[in-house]
């Protein structure tokens, strides 16, 4: 698919829709995995600016953002309440925690929710979104909306990751992906 920055293909087949969001949602994580090339555990963990937020605490972040979605996708819970007390490190690496598990976590949850998207009959299936402070009403998403929040939310961390990242030593994202040496986009 042309217009993406990132060189990415999916590991299926599908057409038409499906095939953009995913695809432009593979972009997205693809930059933001550019930020964390050749980073060390201190430096997942370093703070580079005046937010509390760290390269390793995002892709923390973003790998159980991938793992909710894909339950709410999957168990379609009609009675699913937030727990915000089960996120109070969501953004931290904790000292049993390795940047590179995380990664791993992250790539693989990924890979089976988009899995699961190509395979969906429908993007106008409706799916019942937890209940949180901020939702206290249910609402009902279609899987479409749900894709597309995860591209916001991977746009969103992808613009932090950017600047934490030229904070910690000066790389950018843009210069690492046609500037930079080779990226392994495997």
């Amino acid at each position: 698919m042309a217009g993406t920055y990132t060189p990415v293909a999916l590991p299926f087949t599908v057409s038409g829709e499906k095939e953009d969001l995913l695809t432009l949602l593979a972009d997205q994580r693809a930059m933001f995995r550019v930020t964390l090339k050749g980073i060390t555990e201190e430096q997942a963990r370093q703070r580079t600016t005046v937010s509390e937020l760290t390269l390793g605490g995002l892709v923390k972040h973003l790998a159980q953002g991938e793992k909710a979605t894909l339950e709410e996708l999957v168990e379609r819970d009609e009675n699913a309440e937030f727990d915000i007390s089960g996120v109070a490190d969501a953004y931290n690496l904790r000292d049993d925690e390795t940047l590179a598990d995380w990664i791993t976590e992250y790539d693989q949850t990924a890979a089976a929710l988009d899995e699961y998207v190509a395979n969906v009959d429908s993007l106008d299936e409706l799916i019942p979104q937890m209940t949180a402070p901020w939702q206290p009403e249910r609402e009902w998403w279609t899987i479409r909306k749900m894709m597309l929040h995860k591209l916001r939310e991977t746009a969103h961390h992808a613009g932090h990751a950017d600047i934490i990242r030229e904070a910690l030593d000066g790389q950018t994202t843009m210069a690492a992906l046609y500037d930079g040496p080779e990226i392994d986009w495997s």
